[in-house]
């Protein structure tokens, strides 16, 4: 750089003012247009405008990165200051950033003559529309390199008269209806269907979408439960209690009466620590099999009162089978969790534990933002996928408390999933628990995190049931205690019983 760069300026007084001078010139450069910033959890929304991506390849850098990376250009090397500030340009931008650190203001000049060149940039790739049926909704495609679908299923809603379209469409693709549910929660009414033919899901959605007789139709997408495999013991100590202050919680609040509905693998029912507490059971899968590790984990954690002690001994479970498999490989799906998810509205449910992620799924999150607007707390495990994953659902609705997990220690799960979707952080790494036939384990994941959070959430609920669930959130933020490490990783730090109870009697 021949004005700000090494050889150019001497001086070191000089060289420091031309960076100042570059880095505000960038930071001016930075302020996009509203319309480019990253539209977030709003993206999801099923409404058919949602805000234009940027076009830029990675997300707009703070103004930070302008800062320092201009310092670099200007007082380093041109190099170390171009590879700063490339992190996220697009190619106008590494255009002007190159010839800027190594020409200065003459190198701005020349980027933009360069630019000015027919076919000097690529335009912007094209944004598809969303498909639309003639109804209200949308087809919801699944991203090209997506797998977390059942392979060959659909659910869609049909266009108010039709049906006889929909049928003759569904011969010709070689389709087959499987079930209809009406959902009392959304009013919805809604098939699953299955690909008998060679089409692809993806060819079937679009195909489906131009025939216009669907108000939405979508994949049956799968979600896994957020539990490490369990190891079996008769030993341990139960560090849940003292470190959230159960007994003396438990003075104030027992979590007596309220509804929590677990939406999880099949339950031990029959387990000594859980004898009396079931107020119903629904059985989605409907196929014969064991009880499960996770399910029964989950249901200990909240109302255990035997051997081990749940966070609120006294509530009324609603068990609720929407996955079906064997230790770490069961899976439900959208349809599946849809019907738990209604059942569990029709029988007064004031809580929902949801120990499962997966991917963004519309139909779902309707569901789930009906609930909330009834009253409903829904809390659910932020995964086990790794800091390096991007957000995974239900947690990162906006609707619902995401709950990631920590040890006796208050150190993170090293598996969890990091991001602005975690609320919260409770107990989940080595946690006793019980298991299938009377037994106990040692668990770990934020599946039982999120199981203690629901539990507190009940006591809060038995103590001040007119809480409404934005109430109970901003309570359990404003009450947990905080932890070292960074917001995004343990949000507002690990849940307290004892502290969330405290602030309501002081409020009253």
């Amino acid at each position: 750089m021949r004005v700000f760069g090494e050889t150019g300026m001497r001086h070191r007084p000089l060289r420091w003012l031309g960076a100042a001078i570059l880095a505000a010139a960038w930071a001016l450069g930075a302020q996009k247009p509203a319309s480019a910033q990253s539209c977030g959890l709003s993206c999801l929304s099923t409404s058919p405008s949602p805000p234009a991506p940027s076009t830029s390849p990675h997300p707009i850098p703070p103004l930070g990165w302008y800062a320092v990376g201009s310092i670099g250009c200007a007082a380093v090397s041109p190099i170390v200051g171009t590879a700063i500030l490339g992190r996220a340009l697009t190619l106008s931008e590494a255009y002007h950033t190159t010839l800027g650190c190594f020409l200065g203001p003459a190198g701005w000049l020349l980027a933009d003559l360069l630019l000015s060149l027919p076919g000097a940039e690529p335009a912007p790739p094209p944004q598809t529309p969303p498909l639309r049926g003639t109804g209200q909704g949308n087809i919801h495609l699944p991203p090209p390199a997506a797998a977390a679908f059942v392979p060959g299923e659909l659910l869609l809603e049909v266009n108010p008269g039709a049906a006889a379209r929909l049928s003759a469409l569904a011969r010709r693709l070689d389709l087959t209806l499987l079930e209809t549910q009406n959902f009392a929660l959304t009013g919805r009414t809604l098939q699953r269907w299955r690909i008998d033919g060679r089409r692809s899901l993806r060819a079937t959605l679009q195909a489906i979408g131009q025939a216009g007789v669907a108000a939405e139709v979508q994949p049956n997408f799968l979600y896994a439960l957020s539990q490490q495999a369990a190891a079996s013991t008769e030993n341990g100590a139960q560090y849940v209690v003292s470190k959230l202050h159960l007994v003396e919680a438990h003075r104030i609040s027992t979590g007596e009466d309220v509804q929590v509905a677990i939406i999880d693998s099949k339950i031990d029912t029959g387990h000594p620590d859980l004898a009396g507490v079931f107020a119903g059971e629904y059985d989605v899968v409907g196929t014969v099999g064991p009880p499960h590790a996770h399910g029964t984990a989950m249901a200990g954690a909240i109302a255990a009162h035997g051997r081990l002690m749940g966070v609120a001994p006294k509530v009324r479970l609603l068990a609720v089978r929407a996955f079906s498999g064997t230790d770490d490989s069961a899976q439900g799906t959208t349809f599946n969790i849809l019907k738990g998810l209604d059942w569990a509205a029709s029988r007064g449910a004031r809580i929902v534990n949801m120990s499962f992620a997966g991917p963004p799924d519309p139909m779902l999150h309707e569901m789930i933002a009906r609930a909330q607007a009834r009253g409903m707390v829904l809390v659910a495990a932020v995964g086990n996928a790794g800091p390096r994953s991007p957000p995974l659902y239900p947690a990162a609705y906006p609707e619902v408390i995401g709950v990631t997990a920590t040890d006796a220690e208050d150190r993170l799960l090293p598996q969890a999933n990091r991001g602005p979707q975690v609320a919260l952080a409770a107990p989940g790494v080595d946690v006793l628990a019980d298991a299938p036939e009377g037994r106990f384990q040692l668990t770990s994941g934020t599946s039982v995190a999120s199981a203690h959070v629901s539990g507190v959430a009940a006591l809060m609920l038995a103590h001040s049931p007119a809480l409404t669930p934005v109430e109970v959130r901003r309570r359990l933020i404003a009450t947990a205690r905080p932890v070292g490490g960074m917001r995004r990783d343990v949000g507002a730090g690990v849940v307290d019983a004892l502290g969330v109870l405290g602030a309501a009697r002081e409020a009253r």
